[in-house]
């Protein structure tokens, strides 16, 4: 079985990518949705994070404001390094059963792992291949203004938060480059999907 780790920055175009992998019959594992999933109300990552930061960050339903969570965490680095301590480890084990899972499906096969922080959590160095999503950052702080409503400052705090992707780049292998029209996006990541299975 073959892993790929595609990585990428916020509003680098990385869940466009994701989404045409998933449309072209690609398996997808996506941290994303099991960090949602690990901190549901109930799970051990939930109890520790409300210890940790107390009820404020609490929605009526009881679950977290996942919006007052990220506004602290962006603007306080001890805060997200906490919040990372204990989330991390129950997203990679649950990371590793479903690729477990997936290897007795399709021992042959090949499976992406969609990790935003895949080279700060060193998670590269379980993966065959790393793919990254890159633009400049001037359009990602474009980007990242339009998506979110950000100011420009608040956008460049988001930003400044996250490893730059010119030095992300460093550790791919392939780059697929997300500065451009939709369909050109999607064309390079065919073209990746497809050289995979050809072995190149």
């Amino acid at each position: 079985m073959k892993i790929i780790g595609l990585t990428g920055g916020i509003a680098s175009g990385k869940s466009t990518v994701t989404a045409y992998l998933r449309e072209l019959g690609v398996k997808v594992i996506d941290a994303d949705q099991i960090a949602r999933e690990v901190v549901c109300p109930g799970q051990p990552a939930y109890q520790k994070i409300v210890a940790e930061f107390g009820g404020d960050i609490l929605l009526p339903d009881g679950e977290l404001n996942r919006e007052k969570l990220g506004s602290i965490i962006f603007q306080n680095p001890l805060a997200r390094k906490k919040l990372d301590q204990i989330t991390h480890p129950a997203i990679f084990r649950e990371m590793d059963k479903q690729i477990e899972e997936f290897k007795v499906q399709k021992p042959d096969g090949v499976v992406v792992l969609d990790i935003p922080l895949l080279i700060e959590t060193e998670m590269q160095k379980k993966v065959d291949e790393v793919w990254l999503t890159f633009l400049p950052e001037e359009l990602q702080l474009q980007r990242l203004m339009e998506r979110d409503g950000l100011t420009r400052s608040e956008a460049a705090k988001r930003l400044s938060s996250q490893m730059p992707l010119k030095e992300k780049i460093k550790f791919a292998h392939r780059v697929i480059d997300t500065s451009g029209i939709l369909l050109d996006t999607k064309k390079q990541a065919g073209d990746c999907w497809q050289k995979i299975n050809q072995g190149k």
